[in-house]
């Protein structure tokens, strides 16, 4: 390339991007015509022709800068004019900017929850790589089989298991959550420590490695607990009053391999029986407990991994048969497929519960979103017309359509700016309180809710959806505008002009959003409010619930009937405690426990509706639950092992199994392996919820708690106060305990607190749905006040002419009333439609409630009615008023 063609690229390089196209546009198709003319002339041709290109070129560079900087400074005075503008309307930006950030802030911070619980991968090494043994919890023997064979089948795996821990070394109990982990958990995450080191397999054998047994915290923890202090590692932590030596710190930002739950305390599998005792879970081959997650080698794939593992199944499957009833049962766990799925967001028992829900109303407040966007389109299009005026004057005076569009969409940016500003704010605290929402006495829900991309991304583009929404229709009504409209007197009051369709239109979809949203509302509130009010069998109030752990406590199993007796009886003489009772569990508890009931041959019953509930409970439980007895007895101190083997049912027991006959004297048979145990009934009682408030009245069958061996060292006793708040009683109920049993695990909660966990997702649904429903319904109200006061304001001189003709002001009332009822009418048509579409998605969520209920359809719409009429006659009654001379003059 010669000196004078590299100058000349380096000219157009040095230029604007437009200029190099359009000055290297010309040159292509003259340059080389007459470069080649300047050849043929000499070489005093060719250098005149060089010059004056270069002169060329740098005049049309300087002129396409000058004229970039003059579209610069006019975007500059269009975001000033833009800002004077909204500052001269304070009251009407700041309700566009509050409606816009309601709508956005809402948006992003249930995406954000989901963001997080479905598709945020874990903070680990490569996530995309890992996976999960699917089909729920495993047994530990079954962890062991594959963890001999890892090497065949991927790069590596791990198993963990949640839990809570307590970490006081004596009295009530001091509970965090706790993680058992095997060795290679964080070596196969890729996770190191943020102080100190990760457990290690050397650390998990039975009875604790070379360094005894050892814990990892977690940062946050280590923050709470000890102040972030660097001497922690070697520090000695009580868990389960088992001395534990703290090796390291996890780093921030890591939680584990469970979405939604944040460790505290991670301690080794094989120190489990240290802390369990005879209790220990880590031999038992029917103990589900436990999952394992695995990493693919480098250009594996998932399907590989899964056939390689079903190549070592049937071993795996053999060697951890556990003791069955029947052998179609054994024959169905030797047979069922062992299967990995691929795992980047971990694990997650929130992500099944709450995805569905939260994507439901994630849909409520986007309409919620779209009536905001309505709104604030009414009010630009509005003051759009109220400048008609101003804005045909500059067409008149030389201005373009397309500079005072910019205007108008400047202002439509800048609300749109500040209602994302505003909203992402209200998101961080929004999704906050949400969480807590979720969160209970007993668990603690923690989810990641830091700004990601995706978040980010949702966030700018819903905001820069809702301003094309609002921002659109001003800008267009300004390229309709035509500079002989400056001679009018005030545009066409009166007239159905487009942008008064525009509004009327934009109204109906506001009613008719309006009323699917507040359906929607309705029937998820109803359903929340009918499980509260639910009549479940029991009385929750003034209960107070002790879980108390006796694994400690050193009593052989053959006396543990005696010391839960001397438990219930040191309670019951606490001042307050009108009754007291132990039990296995308590109503809608985490834990449960069912059973097989024999039947008949020939029964048409499936093999789940063989199933019945269990629980055992001491003499008195009933009462003091406020579980009505119906027929028999209660059982007495006399049933014990080595009596005879009593049960009471109730009613739902009786129908299923008994076929209505009469329980009392029957004998109910219930297989164990090699043996069938045989229970005579002794008493029915009125049926009561066992796990869940949505779930219909089961059969359950309740024994002894002393004639039932498959309860444990741990149990619940139950306290009914008696003239105190059941909290008051914890203090005096833990002294009493730790008297009669110094090394009991004590942890306390409420009947009601328990009933209230139960049900956090109804409850939350409810809330964001009434919340955003109401806001919704404000929101359309609001709108119809604008648009029927806007249409008063243009319609000024009609209304004073009607009236100067003889019009009363009830007429008037009426005429405006009922030119809105037609608009609203159509919404609900539409609305009703929209929702009778939409209520079958929320199906799934209701109790007690058909999608299309028909009251809930008819509440709503005439709640709509109501407040639209409202907002309807505030201005009509306004119009009513208007001095007729005076509407004329003007």
């Amino acid at each position: 390339m010669s000196a004078g063609s590299r100058l000349f690229d380096l000219l157009l390089r040095a230029s604007p991007r437009a200029a190099r196209e359009r000055f290297g546009a010309g040159m292509r198709y003259g340059w080389a015509r007459d470069l080649a003319e300047a050849r043929s002339r000499g070489r005093r041709a060719v250098a005149g022709f060089w010059i004056v290109t270069i002169i060329e070129a740098c005049r049309f560079a300087a002129a396409e800068r000058t004229r970039g900087a003059s579209l610069r400074g006019s975007l500059t005075i269009d975001w000033r004019d833009a800002w004077r503008s909204l500052r001269a309307a304070p009251l009407v930006s700041a309700f566009a900017v509050l409606s816009l950030a309601l709508g956005i802030g809402g948006a992003t911070a249930l995406f954000s929850i989901l963001n997080t619980l479905a598709m945020k991968p874990l903070p680990v090494r490569d996530p995309y790589g890992l996976l999960l043994l699917d089909q729920g919890s495993w047994t530990n023997p079954i962890w062991e089989a594959i963890r001999d064979r890892q090497s065949g089948i991927a790069a590596g795996a791990f198993a963990w298991a949640g839990d809570r821990f307590n970490i006081s070394p004596s009295g009530a109990a001091d509970t965090v959550q706790g993680l058992w982990v095997s060795g290679s958990m964080f070596e196969v995450l890729g996770v190191g420590a943020e102080i100190g080191r990760t457990i290690s397999p050397a650390d998990d054998v039975r009875g604790g490695g070379a360094d005894g047994p050892v814990a990892v915290i977690g940062y946050g923890f280590w923050q709470r607990r000890y102040g972030g202090a660097p001497d922690v590692i070697g520090r000695s932590l009580s868990i389960e009053r088992v001395p534990f030596t703290i090796v390291g710190v996890a780093p921030q930002g890591f939680f584990g391999p469970d979405v939604g739950r944040s460790f505290d305390v991670a301690i080794p599998l094989g120190a489990e029986p240290l802390v369990r005792g005879r209790d220990s879970s880590l031999d038992q081959r029917s103990r589900w407990w436990m999952n394992v997650m695995a990493r693919l080698r480098p250009g594996q794939t998932i399907e590989d991994a899964t056939a390689r593992l079903r190549a070592v199944q049937p071993q795996i499957r053999q060697a951890t048969l556990p003791a069955l009833r029947r052998a179609e049962d054994a024959a169905e766990y030797l047979a069922a497929p062992l299967t990995f799925v691929a795992a980047p967001g971990g694990r997650s028992i929130l992500r099944p519960r709450y995805e569905r829900p939260l994507t439901i109303v994630l849909g409520v407040v986007g309409i919620v979103l779209l009536i905001a966007c309505a709104n604030v389109a009414n009010l630009l299009i509005a003051r759009a017309t109220a400048r008609r005026p101003e804005l045909t004057l500059r067409l008149a005076l030389g201005a373009s359509r397309w500079r005072l569009g910019r205007q108008l969409l400047a202002e439509s940016a800048m609300l749109g700016a500040a209602g994302a500003a505003l909203g992402v704010w209200l998101a961080g605290h929004a999704s906050r309180l949400l969480v807590a929402q979720l969160s209970s006495v007993s668990s603690s829900v923690s989810l990641d809710l830091t700004l990601d991309p995706r978040v980010l991304g949702f966030t700018i583009a819903v905001s820069l959806g809702s301003v094309l929404l609002f921002g659109a229709a001003p800008a267009l009504t300004v390229s309709r505008l035509s500079p002989n409209d400056v001679l009018r007197e005030h545009g066409r009051t009166g007239s159905m002009d487009r942008p008064t369709l525009v509004r009327h239109a934009s109204v109906v979809i506001q009613v008719a959003l309006s009323l699917a949203l507040v359906v929607a509302a309705t029937l998820l509130t109803r359903t929340f409010v009918q499980l509260v009010s639910r009549d479940a069998g029991f009385d929750r109030r003034g209960v107070l619930l002790v879980n108390a752990d006796l694994s400690r406590s050193g009593v052989a199993t053959a006396a543990l009937g005696d010391a839960l007796q001397r438990l219930v009886n040191a309670v019951e003489a606490v001042p307050g405690v009108s009754s007291a009772a132990a039990s296995f569990t308590t109503p809608v508890a985490p834990a449960g426990w069912n059973t097989p009931i024999a039947v008949p041959e020939g029964s048409p019953l499936t093999r789940r509706e063989r199933m019945s509930w269990m629980n055992a409970v001491s003499p008195g439980w009933f009462s003091t639950l406020g579980v009505r007895l119906v027929a028999g007895r209660d059982f007495n101190a006399g049933d014990r092992h080595g009596a005879p083997a009593v049960a009471i049912v109730n009613r739902a027991f009786e129908r299923r199994f008994l076929g209505g006959r009469p329980a009392i004297g029957q004998i109910v048979r219930r297989p164990l392996p090699g043996r069938a145990a045989e229970y005579e009934v002794v008493g029915v009682v009125e049926d009561a919820v066992y796990r869940s408030l949505r779930a219909p009245m089961e059969p359950t069958m309740y024994l002894p708690l002393l004639q039932a061996d498959d309860t444990g060292p741990v149990i619940v006793l139950s306290l009914r106060s008696q003239g105190v708040p059941p909290r008051v009683l914890v203090k005096s109920v833990a002294a009493a305990l730790e008297r009669e049993q110094p090394a009991a695990v004590l942890g306390f909660q409420t009947l009601d607190e328990q009933v209230q966990t139960s049900l956090a997702q109804e409850r939350l649904v409810a809330t964001v749905a009434g919340f955003f429903g109401g806001l919704g319904l404000l929101l359309a109200a609001i709108g119809l006040y604008g648009v029927t006061s806007h249409g008063v304001t243009l319609r000024r001189g009609e209304i004073g002419i009607r009236m100067a003709l003889g019009a009363s002001a009830d007429g008037v009332i009426r005429m405006i009333i009922a030119r809105v009822a037609r608009l609203v009418a159509l919404g609900i048509v539409l609305g009703a439609a929209l929702s009778a579409w939409a209520a079958t998605y929320v199906r799934t969520l209701l109790y007690g409630l058909e999608p299309r209920d028909p009251w809930t359809f008819a509440a709503a719409a005439l709640l709509l009615t109501v407040v639209a009429a409202l907002a309807a006659w505030l201005p009509a009654r306004r119009a009513s008023r208007i001095d007729p001379m005076q509407a004329l003059r003007n």
